[in-house]
């Protein structure tokens, strides 16, 4: 799949170790996509497996990425069930950016979201 290749690419030129860790992790997730997709028998059974194999710490924010990522399990799963076609590997890419994007988007929410100061 292109995608993983452009992102093991990405992890060679990353200067943030904090990314480059993140983008490790995110290639694995994919790699595991594909392992479940060739394995599941069916699309259902598929995406029930895929939503759980840690997309936020413990799973426990996964909820807050649904639509972007059910988009991407689609589209790795019409990748590794289908023609393997460069549509198919286009369309995985897109999903891909689109819940990379919303992911950082939560993640810098809660790093900017100020602590209280506890009181004496």
């Amino acid at each position: 799949m292109r995608l993983i290749e452009e992102l093991e690419q990405r992890v060679g030129r990353e200067e943030s170790l904090f990314r480059a860790q993140l983008i490790r992790e995110d290639i694995a997730r994919l790699q595991r996509l594909q392992e479940i997709a060739r394995t599941t028998g069916d699309a259902a059974a598929y995406k029930k497996a895929s939503m759980r194999i840690g997309w936020t710490q413990g799973d426990l924010r996964t909820h807050e990425l649904r639509a972007p990522l059910e988009v991407l399990l689609d589209a790795v799963y019409a990748y590794e069930t289908g023609t393997r076609g460069t549509e198919e590997d286009a369309a995985s890419s897109v999903a891909w950016f689109e819940l990379d994007r919303t992911r950082m988007e939560r993640l810098v929410g809660c790093l900017s979201t100020p602590v209280p100061k506890p009181t004496d």
